[in-house]
């Protein structure tokens, strides 16, 4: 105790410096645990940076910025499906209203029948005798099997967008139009109003499947191929069946029905299946010497058009 009297300074000067010591040693260790976590995040970054640049494509460098390029190219993409979707609008229901009850249906499918065939006379088009488009099984009743009237709603404005087109190319005559069975009142309609080949849903659209049946000279078709691909409605011509007027149409439904059976010649596997091949004009019979021989002689034909539909889900 003597010596640490007289030494009172020097001691406490010790123990100080030996405070300090510690506070240093503490304070180093500190830091090289940060520099050590900072160098590990660092190799961290430099092998995911290794990596992308690695990859094939690659981000970039300094001349090239793939990731704004991607960045660009997703928004050409995301602008291109803005305007395609005005070539996939949806087809107003007849009638147009958020509930469809029985009456509104039964009067708005007289009120249609009835336009559609005074459009036909006005365009100088051949209709059936009170053809009914499809629809003679709702005709005549007014009361619809249950959860049946929103279907019915769709299909009568599809089937009178694709008569309209028909008669805006003023074919020569309208023969008839099938359509997929969506009530049960269906089950007690002609079979010739009904196809059998069902509506598709998918992930992104609802592919909806009609057969058509007209007569009409060439450029009446040509005009009824433009009529479908100009309109914004989404109409997609799947299969084309032409033969001479005088043959008998071929039916759907059964063995041949669309989707099945042979291909045409010249189209994809699963286009225009269950169809005979098109029949090609026929030359004219050659005239006497020194007058015009036609290379052509037009006829009148039958025309059964496969017609799908595409109608877009909404988006989620």
């Amino acid at each position: 105790m003597a010596w640490i009297k007289r030494n009172l300074f020097f001691v406490i000067g010790g123990v100080v410096a030996l405070l300090l010591l510690g506070a240093a040693a503490f304070y180093d260790y500190q830091g090289w645990s940060r520099n050590t976590e900072k160098f590990d995040k660092l190799n961290e970054i430099y092998g995911t940076l290794k990596q992308l640049n690695d990859q094939k494509p690659s981000p970039g460098d300094t001349k090239i910025n793939n990731t704004q390029t991607a960045k660009d190219q997703e928004k050409e993409i995301r602008a291109w499906i803005e305007q395609t979707g005005n070539y996939f609008k949806p087809i107003a229901p007849v009638p147009n209203s958020a509930e469809v009850t029985s009456e509104a249906y039964a009067a708005a499918l007289r009120r249609t029948i009835d336009q559609l065939q005074h459009e036909a006379d006005a365009a100088s088009v051949q209709v059936p005798p009170k053809y009914a488009f499809s629809f003679e099984a709702q005709r005549s009743i007014v009361r619809f099997a249950p959860g049946s009237l929103a279907p019915l709603a769709v299909q009568l404005g599809e089937v009178k967008a694709i008569s309209e087109i028909l008669f805006a190319a003023r074919v020569n005559s309208f023969d008839s139009i099938q359509r997929v069975r969506v009530s049960d009142d269906d089950v007690a309609g002609s079979q010739s109003d009904y196809i059998g080949d069902p509506a598709v849903t998918n992930d992104l659209c609802v592919l909806t499947p009609y057969a058509v049946t007209f007569r009409s000279f060439t450029p009446e078709l040509a005009a009824v191929l433009a009529g479908f691909a100009a309109s914004p409605n989404g109409f997609i011509v799947k299969g084309l069946n032409v033969s001479p007027a005088g043959l008998a149409a071929p039916s759907f439904g059964g063995p041949g029905a669309f989707g099945r059976g042979e291909g045409m010649p010249g189209m994809p596997p699963g286009m225009g299946e269950g169809f005979a091949p098109p029949v090609s004009p026929t030359p004219a019979a050659a005239t006497g010497k020194g007058g015009l021989q036609p290379f052509l002689n037009e006829q009148l034909l039958r025309v059964t058009l496969e017609v799908v539909i595409v109608k877009p889900l909404p988006k989620k």
